[in-house]
């Protein structure tokens, strides 16, 4: 299975009218992951001192309440999932989905995927939503995309990734999605995690695998082979690094390192990349 994020064709052959539909896709996705979650949280705690508190306690209260949701399969939405503003952002790129091999639906998947990239458009595009039609190539297969736990605190937003099947990466999370007796579950981790996001550079490719064999031990623990996915190679998103550029002279700069100390297994920073939002092309 292969996931590619391509240089975009010549605009000269689409219409303006589907060149700003496709401009409107890609912002969208870029303002509400980097803007969502922290202007919800922002929201909440600002609206506790005014007349419209209720909100906000009704906000706290649902995320008391709810809290252990999504590390049981979460809330998924098929109608979210179809949107067609996500084949908006599929064709903003483009984002393509190759088929590789026949994955049966009569066993569950741990698919490692790589590269991370800055912020994983590919993928979303590809598991989270129906815009390459995953569930037309891979019938029986229900795709979760694994992501930081941290995302799963912020509220509102939680709500909103919970709709695309998103998932946290965490073992409790994956342990429960894996041990459904409906079978055909594939879960899609990215191994190298936000870590790897830090080498998202034009021109290189950089794996983060060292000391990162929990998917391996998954796959064991719920009955599968030392490789999570065979036949198929993991799932692959090229290009991801021509989208980006970062800030940092590479491994041993002070702004590199800085970065790299402020990362987390549950929450990180925003990495500071120029082109960050994807290529206002």
């Amino acid at each position: 299975m292969g996931v590619a994020t391509t240089l975009p064709l010549p605009t000269t052959s689409k219409t303006l009218q589907k060149q700003h539909l496709e401009a409107v896709g890609a912002y969208q996705y870029v303002l509400t992951f980097l803007f969502m979650g922290p202007f919800f949280s922002l929201l909440v705690f600002v609206l506790l001192f005014t007349s419209l508190w209720p909100f906000s306690v009704f906000c706290l209260v649902w995320l008391y309440v709810d809290w252990d949701t999504p590390n049981q399969g979460g809330r998924r939405s098929e109608w979210i999932r179809n949107w067609a503003i996500w084949r908006q952002l599929r064709d903003y790129y483009p984002v393509k989905l190759v088929k590789t091999a026949e994955l049966p639906p009569d066993r569950n998947y741990v698919l490692g995927a790589h590269p991370h990239g800055i912020m994983c458009t590919g993928f979303l595009c590809n598991f989270s939503t129906e815009s390459n039609g995953f569930s037309q190539l891979f019938p029986g297969l229900r795709p979760w995309l694994a992501v930081l736990a941290g995302f799963f605190y912020l509220p509102v937003y939680r709500d909103y990734i919970m709709s695309f099947g998103l998932c946290p990466v965490s073992r409790q999370s994956l342990d429960f999605i894996l041990s459904q007796p409906q079978l055909g579950q594939a879960v899609v981790i990215m191994v190298g995690g936000a870590h790897e996001a830090l080498y998202s550079v034009p021109g290189e490719h950089c794996l983060t695998l060292q000391k990162r064999k929990g998917f391996v031990r998954l796959a064991l623990r719920h009955g599968g082979p030392p490789h999570p996915c065979p036949p198929a190679p993991p799932p692959h998103r090229g290009g991801s690094q021509s989208l980006s550029r970062p800030l940092h002279d590479g491994p041993g700069a002070a702004l590199r390192g800085a970065q790299g100390k402020l990362w987390g297994p549950r929450f990180h920073l925003p990495h500071l990349h120029l082109g960050l939002a994807a290529a206002f092309r």
